[in-house]
């Protein structure tokens, strides 16, 4: 049968779509007649990698323009597509609806709420399609530091740039390399790191031949996957609790309900007796740090004498081993002692708070505008740590170079913002679902796993704990043998993963969600990696020096650098250095002080000169970085603290340093500008359209 006529350029497309459709009815076929889960997740994993990675292999090319933006030939509509899945990255698949589950919509004086991430992301585009890609895309350019070089000439400009994309990128890409480890390390039930390795490679296959033209057909299948990840759980949530699978229109009504549960959660006795276990543990490691070295000590002596009562006693063999891990376990030495116990008397204080510190679900702001001094002051911070974040993501979203880069990719101006407009249709199709996710599964949990017996507990709830304790953990604190809701932590991380197991679906749903992230973050890391070796190749390697090469030897360098940067980050991400969405956070304030302020001005003002492109570029990462680096404790330990910011410049968290950095980006760009004799534009350089 032919397709119409207006459906003839989309035919692969369509074949595709309906490939990955009848993929999952035989999964669902052949787990109703008896297939293991054990083969169900290793059977998503390399089905789905052999896929993106065949695609690779299809599109692989040495010709420069084919590899660094696609030939410029990418029709808008699949352009979005592959832009949405390039953003669509481990954070906002896996970590987005984490967010809005343990913030709620707008947080705490600590948290900025997961509507911050939701409207900062969104909004960002709008800036992207207005100021920034189209003119990017005029110039006819390949990377955002080739701007820098053609607007403001030199080389300081261009080589800034190039470290600021490494800089940024490098930090994102790690978060979606863990993103990759973690879900490898569950469909497969290997370490972590191995994890890590196996999904590594699935990026390099995508990336390394073929460049953006296998990347950019490679995120548009991702694409797909990702999407039927994350609407086919959150639809079946939504039926199975409200009898209706538009999640987005009808998970209204569970709002009240959890409003309705946490009332009655914080009249519940046996939920005071978990906050006043947690406290007692707070104030023991509190008296713990009074004398660190003595308490150190006294803690090794009760283990040794420990393991020798259970060995006069007889005791079973794994008794003595377990008591022998624990002496084992603790810290090594004074200081190490002293970070783990001052980190553990914090968590305990924060889950000894009512709803085990999370906060009402619903709730405009922490606090109360008209209530005691501290009530307002809590307000007050909630509500600037919320606008501060949504700032720092909408402005980092203009200045991501993996995301500009993109758009690159479109065969004219006007395909630019067309593609800008798909990537924000296809982008809304999952960003309207997440809240009503985050609700869905807070309602089951409070419904249906809260007041359970430990000794009834489902087994991937152990699963889930053994790939990291952080993500999931659950203690019998008060001793009833019943779960409370303040006994129960899980991970931002682990929300989405677990969704499918958590709310009975079956075990083919998971691995289609676990396939969802796995593309989500290979999607996001391919884009990453790619231009982080183009910033090291092109803007630093040749440019910066008078070496000479062909177009196919820049490229084959590039693909080598790419190999490199991979093994790096994949290196980096084996540490669980935090959590994906907290790394995600802090590249976006980087980007956003590096680029954005020097960019704008550089398109829309002509009196912007090279050294007030400098000094703007050079003050808004400086500033960013040091306010950052400043509050990150391995740093704090290392140096001086009269080298490091004192606490909170105005409240604001750490994540949000691009409140400081971009307006100090503007001012020292425009100063310096000003007092220096303006550059005159290179000539063929197009800045208005």
């Amino acid at each position: 049968m032919r397709l119409p006529a207006w459906l003839r350029p989309h035919q692969f497309f369509i074949l595709y779509v309906l490939g990955v459709l009848g993929f999952l009815a035989l999964m669902t076929w052949a787990e109703s007649q008896g297939l293991s889960r054990h083969w169900i997740g290793p059977i998503f994993l390399f089905l789905t990698v052999m896929v993106y990675a065949g695609i690779g292999v299809y599109g692989r090319t040495s010709d420069s323009d084919e590899y660094y933006v696609a030939g410029r030939r990418i029709p808008p509509m699949y352009n979005g597509m592959a832009a949405a899945a390039d953003w669509m990255s481990a954070a906002s698949f896996i970590s987005l609806s984490g967010a809005l589950y343990l913030q709620g919509f707008s947080g705490t004086s600590g948290q900025a709420g997961g509507l911050a991430y939701l409207l900062g992301w969104t909004g960002g585009f709008c800036l992207v399609a207005m100021l920034i890609a189209p003119h990017l895309r005029a110039m006819g350019l390949y990377t955002v530091p080739d701007f820098f070089h053609v607007r403001f000439g030199g080389r300081w400009p261009r080589i800034i740039a190039a470290l600021a994309a490494v800089l940024c990128s490098f930090t994102y890409v790690v978060a979606q390399i863990y993103g990759v480890g973690l879900i490898a390390s569950r469909l497969t039930g290997v370490q972590f790191e191995i994890g890590i390795m196996l999904g590594l490679g699935g990026v390099l296959l995508c990336s390394f031949l073929g460049g953006m033209r296998a990347i950019t057909w490679t995120q548009v299948a991702q694409y797909v996957v990702l999407l039927l990840a994350f609407l086919i759980p959150v639809s079946w949530l939504a039926y199975k609790q409200l009898g209706n699978p538009m999640a987005p229109a009808v998970y209204g009504e569970q709002i009240s309900k959890i409003a309705e549960l946490e009332t009655q959660l914080l009249d519940s006795a046996a939920e005071h007796q978990v906050v006043q276990a947690y406290l007692r543990r707070a104030k023991e490691m509190e008296a713990r740090l009074q004398d660190v070295e003595g308490a150190l000590e006294r803690e090794r002596e009760l283990g040794r004498e420990r393991i020798r009562q259970l060995r006069a006693q007889n005791a079973d063999v794994g008794l003595i081993v377990s008591a022998s891990r624990e002496l084992a376990a603790l810290p090594r030495d004074v200081a190490s002692a002293r970070e783990r116990w001052t980190r553990e008397m914090h968590e305990n204080y924060e889950r000894a708070k009512p709803l085990g510190g999370l906060p009402p679900h619903s709730q405009a702001y922490a606090g109360d505008p008209d209530g005691t001094p501290e009530e307002q002051r809590e307000y007050e911070l909630a509500r600037r740590n919320f606008l501060a974040l949504m700032f720092c993501l909408m402005v980092g979203t203009a200045g991501l170079p993996h995301l500009l880069t993109r758009y690159y990719t479109s065969p004219t101006v006007a395909g630019a913002r067309a593609s800008v407009a798909w990537s924000l249709f296809f982008i809304a199709l999952l960003y309207l679902s997440a809240p009503a996710l985050a609700v869905l599964v807070k309602f089951e949990v409070m419904q249906n796993l809260v007041g359970s017996s430990f000794e009834a507990l489902p087994n991937w709830m152990a699963q889930w704990a053994r790939v990291d304790s952080s993500l999931l953990s659950i203690e019998d604190v008060n001793g009833d043998g019943i779960v409370q809701f303040g006994e129960i932590r899980l991970g931002a991380d682990l929300i989405m993963l677990a969704t499918p197991e958590l709310g009975g679906l079956p075990y083919v749903v998971s691995g289609l969600v676990a396939a969802g992230g796995l593309a989500a973050a290979l999607s996001t890391a391919d884009g990453l990696l790619l231009t982080i070796s183009n910033a090291l190749v092109r803007d630093l390697y040749f440019r910066g020096t008078k070496r000479d090469a062909s177009p196919e030897q820049r490229v084959i360098l590039t693909k080598f650098t790419l190999l490199t940067v991979a093994l790096s980050a994949a290196f980096v991400a084996a540490l669980k250095p935090s959590e994906i969405l907290t790394m995600v956070s802090a590249s976006f304030s980087l980007a956003a002080s590096a680029f954005v302020p020097v960019m704008v001005m550089g398109i829309f003002w002509r009196g912007t000169t090279r050294k007030g492109a400098v000094a703007g570029m050079l003050a808004g990462l400086g500033v960013a970085v040091y306010y950052l680096l400043s509050h990150v404790p391995a740093v704090r330990a290392a140096l001086p603290g009269w080298l490091l910011a004192d606490g909170l410049w105005f409240g604001i968290q750490p994540i949000s340093a691009g409140v400081f950095g971009v307006p100090a980006g503007f001012v020292a760009a425009a100063v310096v500008s000003r007092i220096t004799r303006p550059a005159p534009v290179p000539t063929g350089v197009r800045l208005e359209i």
